[in-house]
């Protein structure tokens, strides 16, 4: 079985099962095109999105209806085809779809979602893509943690 080595999980153990690619990459981490999600029952909702190719690349992702239960996807049409599908007419944020929004930690403490581009994978055939929608329906950095001066009860925990 496949190894590698990780900096936040210590060595993990894969199979050829659990890669997911994403084709083009992610924006500004074109060359990452292979990863693997990690989802620790103790961490939950959280979940990683761990490169393979560098182990100390890992996104902190929250699943998309954590963050909005009402989100409504949108997904450009060059995108489809990666994902396996002709027409976004039945896309949905439902199997076998994973929505994820990759969150932000700034140094102060606050966390954004990043709802303008989540990050799509079809769980069945293991391929994904960063989703970056073409109106502005939903923000880039959307605000998970109380604005500077509320208390701070923390959403994510």
């Amino acid at each position: 079985m496949p190894e590698t080595s990780t900096k936040y999980f210590g060595s993990v153990e894969y199979g050829e099962h659990d890669v997911l690619l994403f084709p083009s990459g992610l924006p500004a981490f074109e060359d990452e095109t292979e990863f693997l999600l990690m989802e620790p029952p103790a961490n939950a909702p959280l979940v990683f999105l761990q490169s393979l190719k560098q182990p100390g690349l890992c996104f902190l992702t929250l699943p998309i209806q954590t963050v909005d239960p009402d989100y409504h996807l949108d997904i450009a049409p060059e995108d489809l085809p990666v994902l396996g599908f002709d027409s976004a007419e039945a896309l949905r944020v439902s199997e076998p779809l994973t929505c994820l929004a990759v969150l932000t930690v700034a140094e102060n403490g606050d966390i954004t979602a990043n709802l303008l581009a989540p990050v799509v994978i079809h769980r069945k055939r293991q391929r994904g893509v960063q989703a970056v929608r073409i109106d502005s329906a939903y923000s880039h950095n959307h605000p998970l943690t109380a604005p500077a001066g509320a208390p701070r009860e923390e959403i994510c925990s």
